[in-house]
């Protein structure tokens, strides 16, 4: 699985490299503080699997890192991605605001 830490998330945004980041916390989560991206609550995931552009890497957050590190998984098996840039944010949404705010 890959791991990409609150960081290397900030350096990929300073430095304006392209990526898609996907937020799968549920919408009232995400309206209350986000740190951008796309909102696609966990239990839509695989109903919206069109919405994720497998061109560019994909980051996916949540609260903690744990639910996405478990869909990371069950979508590269499901879609036959193991050659895809998909990763997970390392403590989720609260680690990276507590470093580098909203």
């Amino acid at each position: 699985m890959n791991v990409i830490t609150p960081k290397e998330l900030k350096a990929k945004i300073d430095k304006n490299e392209p990526f898609q980041l996907i937020d799968v916390r549920e919408n009232y989560e995400f309206e209350e503080f986000n740190i951008g991206g796309i909102n696609i609550p966990l239990g839509q995931i695989f109903n919206s699997l069109d919405k994720i552009d497998l061109d560019k890497p994909v980051i996916f957050v949540c609260n903690t890192g744990r639910k996405t590190a478990a869909i990371l998984h069950t979508i590269k098996r499901k879609l036959n991605l193991s050659n895809k840039s998909l990763y997970t944010l390392e403590g989720g949404v609260p680690n990276y605001v507590a470093k580098f705010g909203v």
